[in-house]
């Protein structure tokens, strides 16, 4: 039997049918409103799965450990819940796929797109990045976060880090970090002469110059370093942080203040390049989950130290304390090697005299507003 044929007339029509249902279904899916800003990702924010954004995050620390370790959850879980899950940051154990001391490295090289760091490891490549990081008798916590926000601090720090594609995010902080865990108590600095001990950023140079001998270990490294005498002393974190790690089974004398780090500030780095290609309500969403973080972070470090100092009788600890004449002597030179470092680099001459000149100012308002440490 023969085929019924189709004209060429009603074949153009069935073309053009077809032409004008394919483009009104295209326009029924995608919003009519849609930037090219928002439908330009990078190749990892294209993997596999729904949503827009899909990075792996490194981290210095252990996610099991109190709160240096756990903050980067929070922040990647504050991000996920608040867009809906369109931006998941899957936080990554350290040494993992990139080596601890290495996270900026990493994303300036495109190895990953993002990191949680403390920014004062990267002092050998980036001699000013410690004043961002902590800083030997420098800012209280609350006198960091209002530099940073509102004096001068974040830009500061993005020009400092832009020659490396890196864009820094302030995601997290804690107020002052112990002094050290010594085997022996310590009467003066000249007993520092020939002490082995872990000590990072500036505050390591000016023990350093004070005659120790200073090392730098991860903090997953520090315990067996300690246990084995390849060093006589360490200083790390938060009480509830070094005892979390076993520093206290070996050393029993816990020093304060912590003068080398009165803040501690931790970033969230984003690869310059990835940054640039996020939309407006992206780059606003990672910038608002971090100050969440900066605000949890700080008062879960405040909330759980004194309890740790508490029970330090129970398990053999003793809290002691240096006395005014040494800690004097201590900031006379911290101030010799932040003076030699700022004639070093002119990044960090200039964000130390930021930092100085916001002091100056800030003291006007904080030696009278707020009470005498004895009340």
């Amino acid at each position: 039997m023969d085929r019924p044929t189709i004209s060429n007339r009603a074949a153009l029509i069935a073309v053009v049918v077809a032409f004008v249902t394919g483009m009104v279904s295209s326009l029924a899916i995608r919003p009519v409103h849609q930037s090219a800003e928002s439908s330009t990702f990078s190749s990892s924010q294209r993997a596999a799965g729904t949503g827009r954004i899909r990075w792996r995050m490194p981290t210095t620390f252990q996610t099991s450990t109190p709160v240096i370790g756990e903050n980067p959850i929070y922040v990647s879980e504050a991000i996920r819940k608040a867009s809906g899950g369109e931006v998941q940051i899957n936080v990554i154990e350290p040494g993992e796929i990139v080596p601890t001391f290495a996270i900026t490295d990493a994303v300036r090289d495109g190895k990953v797109d993002v990191g949680y760091t403390w920014l004062g490891y990267d002092q050998g490549k980036i001699p000013a990045s410690p004043l961002v990081s902590a800083v030997p008798f420098g800012m209280e916590p609350w006198e960091y976060t209002a530099w940073w926000y509102e004096a001068g601090g974040r830009e500061l720090t993005e020009a400092l880090y832009e020659p490396n594609m890196v864009y820094p995010i302030l995601c997290g902080i804690t107020g002052p970090e112990t002094a050290g865990w010594f085997r022996r108590k310590l009467e003066s600095l000249e007993e520092l002469q020939g002490l082995k001990i872990r000590f990072a950023g500036l505050g390591g140079r000016v023990i350093q110059r004070l005659g120790a001998s200073v090392t730098m270990l991860p903090g997953g490294e520090i315990f067996q370093a300690l246990e084995k005498g390849a060093i006589d002393a360490t200083e790390f974190s938060l009480p509830i942080v070094d005892q979390a790690l076993g520093f206290n089974r070996v050393a029993k004398f816990n020093y304060y203040p912590g003068w080398h780090q009165p803040f501690t500030a931790f970033h969230m780095i984003v690869n310059l390049d990835v940054w640039r290609a996020l939309s407006h309500s992206d780059k606003a969403l990672l910038d608002t989950g971090c100050t969440a973080g900066v605000t949890r972070n700080l008062a879960a470090a405040e909330a759980h130290q004194g309890a740790v100092l508490e029970d330090f009788a129970e398990i053999g600890v003793s809290a002691e304390t240096f006395s005014p004449q040494l800690l004097f002597e201590l900031r006379k030179v911290s101030d010799e090697v932040l003076n030699d470092e700022a004639e070093r680099d002119s990044n960090f001459a200039e964000i130390l005299n930021s930092q100085r000149d916001f002091r100056r100012t800030y003291a006007q308002w904080k030696s009278r507003a707020y009470l005498p440490r004895a009340f």
